[in-house]
């Protein structure tokens, strides 16, 4: 069986889910051959170790805080707070409190190489 998808034109809530979040689990929001968003949710101390995307990707903080590294460099997401990465570039991602994030993944270029 086949999960749903946003389809075009249908608006989707992504406003903090507060007291629902612990509950709450990652969902793929749209997924199409060129572009996958997924609202990802991680509760504190989850770690995702370092990885690679195929295409470029978006990262939104919607709230809590994730420590997010790439590379040499580090930072925290928060509610409002957007980071972009290029193909193939390394990342790796730890929540510090429970949290939720944004994760849009362009899928329509080519893979880089190295990159999953």
């Amino acid at each position: 069986m086949a999960i749903p998808h946003a389809q075009p034109g249908e608006l989707i809530d992504l406003q903090p889910l507060g007291d629902r979040l612990a509950e709450s689990r990652t969902t793929v929001l749209i997924k199409t051959e060129a572009l996958e968003v997924i609202r990802l949710v991680l509760p504190a101390g989850k770690e995702l170790p370092e990885h690679r995307a195929r295409g470029p990707i978006t990262v939104q903080g919607l709230e809590g805080r994730v420590a997010f590294q790439t590379g040499d460099t580090s930072c925290e997401l928060t509610a409002g707070t957007l980071i972009s990465l290029l193909p193939g570039q390394p990342h790796a991602l730890q929540a510090l409190e429970d949290s939720s994030l944004l994760l849009t993944i362009v899928l329509g270029e080519k893979p880089a190489p190295g990159a999953k």
